[in-house]
């Protein structure tokens, strides 16, 4: 079966999908990199160096630290010391990160259907940043009510 009959077998708005492939990595990091650019100037540079990282999936390390058993219920993490925790007397041990999950993050994307990539992936970036602020999650998801209100 060639590309062209493939489609054509598709009908409705399934047929639409055919030509699309999942975004990589790289177009990933540019939408956040986007996102990033499109915050407040105050709060990009209370991020001081935080280094943004697009990788599938976390390792099974991280899962097991966080109690999950599958790669996809992890979209992000922020990896660093937070600033409520920094010190200027600390040595100085590099970068912080943010990691980002396209696998888990295209899963959520495709099963929520309400919001554009865009929109996911910027809400799982200041969500991490949210964790270089030193908010909680708990914290974050009560922010997140109350501006929805």
């Amino acid at each position: 079966m060639t590309h062209r009959d493939d489609q054509a077998a598709l009908t409705g708005s399934a047929a639409r999908f055919a030509p699309a492939c999942a975004p990589s990595g790289e177009d990933f990091l540019a939408i956040a990199a986007a996102a990033f650019a499109a915050l407040p100037d105050a709060f990009r540079e209370m991020c001081g160096n935080v280094v943004i990282q697009v990788t599938d999936f976390t390792d099974e390390e991280t899962l097991a630290n966080f109690g999950m058993e599958s790669p996809y219920e992890l979209t992000g993490l922020y990896h660093g010391v937070d600033l409520t925790h920094k010190s200027i007397a600390d040595p100085l041990a590099g970068p912080d990160h943010v990691f980002l999950y396209r696998l888990p993050i295209l899963l959520e994307w495709c099963e929520r259907g309400d919001v554009s990539l865009s929109e996911l992936i910027a809400h799982v970036l200041v969500h991490e940043i949210g964790h270089h602020f030193g908010l909680s999650d708990d914290a974050m998801h009560a922010i997140e009510d109350a501006a929805g209100d």
